[in-house]
């Protein structure tokens, strides 16, 4: 790699890094292409996306930016796996190193919180912010719907007891 596309890289890392809601590091230790490849696809699914980069030139591009704190995870051969949504990078990652042990998830950063292991695999436990919306919109929903129960409950019961009448007599 000549120094022209390695700027080019410490150029668009640096921006990952300052514009990403979630960042996740991991090793790849003896991932096959196929792996990397599936993996790369379930990030982009998820709504994120990957980056494997030399580990000096990542660490040139944290220089300046919120995630500086997550500079030491850079070590051996490792895989970033990056999001707007804080949650989806984190989600993909932990289930993708589930189904495949040779993807070690170190840490990563959200914001200038510089998460650990167990950091990441517990935000992938949270909902996405999808479910979130459905979720208090379902909230939003629940009073109206009470209400409007409660309100057509007293003419209901005065129907019910009128046909009643009506029946018998």
């Amino acid at each position: 790699m000549d120094r022209a596309a390695k700027r080019e890289l410490v150029t668009t890392l640096h921006g990952v890094f300052k514009d990403s809601g979630l960042v996740v590091v991991a090793h790849n230790t003896g991932m096959v292409a196929a792996q990397s490849a599936d993996f790369r696809r379930k990030v982009k699914e998820a709504g994120g996306s990957v980056k494997v980069a030399k580990n000096k030139l990542a660490q040139l591009a944290l220089k300046d930016t919120d995630a500086e704190g997550i500079s030491n995870l850079f070590t051996g051969p490792t895989i970033l796996a990056f999001s707007k949504d804080p949650i989806a990078a984190a989600k993909a990652s932990v289930t993708f190193a589930k189904a495949n042990e040779k993807l070690v998830i170190l840490g990563g950063a959200m914001g200038k919180t510089v998460l650990d292991a167990n950091g990441v695999k517990a935000l992938a436990e949270l909902p996405s912010l999808d479910e979130l919306r459905a979720k208090l919109i379902g909230l939003l929903n629940a009073p109206a719907t009470k209400i409007a129960r409660t309100v057509k409950e007293p003419g209901a019961k005065l129907a019910r007891v009128v046909q009643a009448k009506a029946s018998a007599g």
